[in-house]
C-alpha cells in the first residue's frame, strides 16, 4: 500500500531552499505509483509535533514550478533542537503517533548540520520502535560548513551576492575616497567557517595587490597587523575595503561581537563585528569610514542567484526522493566534485552522521600567507559555484514570486503537543 509522505524545511532559509522543495514535490507527483499525498510541516519540525500539516497535492504545478525563482521558505522554517531520545522520549513519540495518524512513511527534512541531527535521531528511533519510516536529509547552508559534500545549496548564491557587492561597493569608494570615505568595512554571515567572507575575495586579485581584505574565523584578529595593513591600502591605492566575517575572534579565542545570548541550539548569538573593526579603524587611524552588514539580504537576494546553486539545490531535492523510493533510510544526497574547469559534480549519498553537528572550516591552504586574502586553491574551489544566471521572472519592474495557497490537513489527534 502506498504510504504518504512529509516535507519540511529548518534553520535559516536560502534563495534556493525552494528549488528544492519544488523538486521534492514534483519527483513524488512522478511517483504516485509509490508515493501517497505529499504534506509539508508548517515551520520545520515544529508542525510535525504540532500536527500542523499542509497538504501539496491541490497545488498547481505553474505554482511549484514557481518556488524554482522564490526565495524564503515557502512552508515555514524554525530553529527548535530536539533532545536526546535517550534523555527525554516525548517528541519522538509525538512524531510517530503524529505520522501514524496520517500514515506517514517518508519523511525529508531540509535544513543544515543542526537539521541532519534531528534527521538522524529520527530515523535511530523510529528505527528502534520498529516504525516503519524512511528519513532521508537534504542538505543546504548558506555557511558552507557540512563536510561530505563539495558544496552546500544556498552557499553559491550567498558568495556570488557577496563578491559582487563588495565590488560594487569598492568602485563606489574608490570614486568617493579623495574627499570622503576611505575605508568601508562589510559584514557577512558565518560563525564559525569563513566560507562566506571569503567569497568576497572572488571580487579582486590576491593581497597585497588588491584594496581588499578579508578577516576569517581561522585566523586571529591581531589589531595591530590589521590596521598596518589597512594603512597600507589606502596609502597605495587611496582607499581599502574590508570583508569581516561575524564571527571573527581575537588570539584569546573571544567573538569581536558576542550579543550575550544564544539561539535554540546553544549557538552564540553574533552582529556587530563591523561597528568594532570600523571602531579600531576610526580610533587609531583616523580615517572616515562607512559599514554595512548584509544580514538576511545575502541570503535572501533570488535576484542574484548563482544557477550552479539552483541546479545543485533541485538536484538534492530530487535525488532525496530518489533515495526514498528506493529503500533507503538515515542518508543525505550530497554533491561530489568531479572536475574543476570545466566544473562537473554528481550527486551521491552520505549517511546522516557524517553531515550532523559536523562543521567544516575554512581549511588553511585556502588562506592567503598573509591571512588577509584568498588563496589560489581557493580561488579555483569557489569560482565555478557563483558561475551563471538564473533571474526571476518580474512583473511591473519586481520579481514575480509565488505565494502558495496551502491546505492545512484536519487534525487526527484529540491532544494537542506543548513545545
Amino acid at each position: 500500500m502506498k504510504r504518504n509522505a512529509v516535507y519540511a524545511q529548518s534553520g535559516g532559509v536560502t534563495a534556493v531552499i525552494n528549488a528544492s522543495a519544488a523538486a521534492v514535490i514534483e519527483t513524488v507527483r512522478q511517483n504516485r505509483a509509490a508515493i501517497g499525498a505529499l504534506y509539508a510541516a508548517r515551520n520545520g519540525i515544529i508542525g510535525a509535533l504540532t500536527e500542523d500539516l499542509l497538504d501539496t497535492t491541490p497545488l498547481p504545478a505553474t505554482d511549484v514550478a514557481a518556488l524554482r525563482h522564490t526565495p524564503g521558505g515557502a512552508f515555514g522554517s524554525c530553529r527548535y533542537k530536539l533532545p536526546d531520545p535517550a534523555q527525554d522520549e516525548r517528541h519522538y513519540r509525538r512524531l510517530l503517533q503524529v505520522f501514524e495518524a496520517h500514515d506517514v512513511g517518508y519523511f525529508f527534512y531540509n535544513g543544515g548540520g543542526d537539521s541532519m541531527d534531528t534527521a538522524l535521531k529520527l530515523a535511530q528511533y523510529a528505527q528502534q520502535a520498529a516504525y516503519p519510516l524512511q528519513v532521508i536529509g537534504i542538505p543546504k547552508t548558506v555557511d558552507n560548513d557540512l563536510p561530505v559534500t563539495d558544496c552546500c545549496p544556498g552557499f553559491g548564491s550567498v558568495a556570488k551576492y557577496v563578491a559582487v557587492s563588495i565590488h560594487e561597493a569598492t568602485l563606489d569608494l574608490a570614486a568617493m575616497a579623495s574627499t570622503s570615505t576611505q575605508v568601508f568595512v562589510f559584514e557577512v554571515m558565518g560563525r564559525h567557517a569563513g566560507w562566506i567572507a571569503a567569497a568576497g575575495g572572488l571580487a579582486f586579485g590576491t593581497p597585497p595587490d588588491t584594496p581588499l581584505l578579508i578577516l576569517l574565523p581561522e585566523v586571529p584578529f591581531d589589531a595591530e597587523r590589521f590596521l598596518g595593513r589597512v594603512a597600507e591600502a589606502v596609502s597605495r591605492f587611496g582607499y581599502c575595503s574590508v570583508v569581516v566575517s561575524e564571527g571573527v575572534r581575537d588570539a584569546q579565542g573571544r567573538f569581536l561581537a558576542d550579543a550575550g545570548t544564544v539561539d535554540a541550539f546553544g549557538h552564540r548569538q553574533l552582529g556587530g563585528a563591523g561597528p568594532a573593526v570600523v571602531a579600531h579603524i576610526r580610533d587609531r587611524l583616523g580615517f572616515k569610514t562607512h559599514w554595512a552588514v548584509a544580514d538576511y539580504l545575502q541570503r535572501s537576494a533570488r535576484h542574484l542567484v548563482s544557477a550552479t546553486d539552483l541546479a545543485q539545490a533541485y538536484a538534492l531535492g530530487r535525488s532525496a526522493v530518489q533515495m526514498a523510493l528506493a529503500g533507503d533510510s538515515g542518508l543525505a544526497p550530497v554533491i561530489r566534485r568531479l572536475d574543476d574547469a570545466p566544473y562537473r559534480w554528481q550527486v551521491v549519498s552520505a549517511p546522516l552522521q557524517a553531515l550532523a553537528n559536523v562543521e567544516r572550516h575554512l581549511p588553511a591552504e585556502y588562506i592567503s600567507a598573509d591571512g588577509f586574502g584568498i588563496s589560489d586553491a581557493c580561488r579555483r574551489y569557489l569560482e565555478p559555484l557563483i558561475v551563471g544566471e538564473a533571474p526571476p521572472p518580474y512583473r511591473d519592474g519586481l520579481p514575480d514570486y509565488v505565494r502558495l495557497s496551502t491546505v492545512p490537513l484536519s487534525r487526527r489527534l484529540a491532544d494537542t503537543f506543548t513545545l
